[in-house]
């Protein structure tokens, strides 16, 4: 799911990486155009294990990748065609305030559980009553950023999660760009995994490893070097669901 705490002008191209990490975790790298008159938080629920810790998800600054999806997505492209160019809740008013962390251009907090909201300032927020709308969240945690007005690319933002399940892949392909919970919502998508044993039968895959399109030493230990890339382009209207790899 991506929500936003505030009304969004515009929300476009946006592309995920997901690949399972060590034991039970998972890297998970997101990246979008927003268009924004106030600073609001985007945030991004995540199938944490119930009861979470407030230091279990591990930030990853890719500031010095800003073109971490332009890279991905090369492999995918059409070949050039000579002559024609390229191809275009609770109240904790009396709990500690939660945790931020600077992790690039952007300031992060994890939210190990919806009654923690009430530990971020307001316009952080979603509106009073919008997770009583998604009972499948209430035992999710939420990874929170912290974005400024204006349109702008917003450089990958990344993070290391342990999983509920980790047998799936998981992606936040939810919408709530309005405050409000709609059945089907327009994507403008582009997902990309690694993978083990995950089905991948609808998905293309990259023709060559990864080492060859992708700058690994910027990547933090996101990217394994030595496997291909799957994608899957979402556009149009869908169901307004997450989507998962099982």
């Amino acid at each position: 799911m991506c929500c936003f705490s505030r009304h969004v002008q515009k929300v476009a191209d946006t592309s995920i990486f997901a690949r399972a990490a060590k034991g039970n975790s998972q890297f998970l790298v997101y990246s979008m155009i927003l268009a924004a008159k106030d600073e609001l938080a985007m945030i991004l629920p995540i199938p944490t294990p119930r009861a979470s810790r407030e230091d279990v998800v591990r930030f990853i600054s890719l500031k010095d990748y800003p073109n971490f999806f332009r890279d991905m997505a090369r492999p995918f492209l059409p070949p050039l065609t000579r002559g024609k160019g390229k191809s275009k809740g609770d109240k904790s008013d009396d709990k500690p305030k939660l945790k931020v962390v600077q992790v690039g251009s952007f300031v992060a907090s994890f939210v190990p559980a919806i009654k923690d909201f009430a530990r971020l300032d307001e316009q952080f927020r979603l509106p009073a009553g919008t997770w009583d709308k998604l009972p499948t969240y209430k035992d999710y945690g939420f990874a929170v950023f912290k974005l400024k007005a204006g349109e702008k690319k917003i450089h990958p933002m990344a993070f290391e999660f342990p999983r509920a399940d980790p047998k799936k892949l998981f992606f936040p392909t939810v919408h709530i760009h309005d405050g409000k919970v709609h059945k089907t919502a327009t994507f403008d998508h582009a997902l990309y995994c690694q993978v083990k044993d995950e089905d991948v039968t609808s998905w293309k895959e990259s023709p060559r490893l990864a080492s060859s399109f992708m700058r690994i030493a910027k990547t933090a230990g996101l990217v394994d070097k030595d496997g291909h890339v799957y994608r899957l382009v979402m556009k149009g209207r869908k169901t307004n669901k997450d989507t998962w790899l099982v």
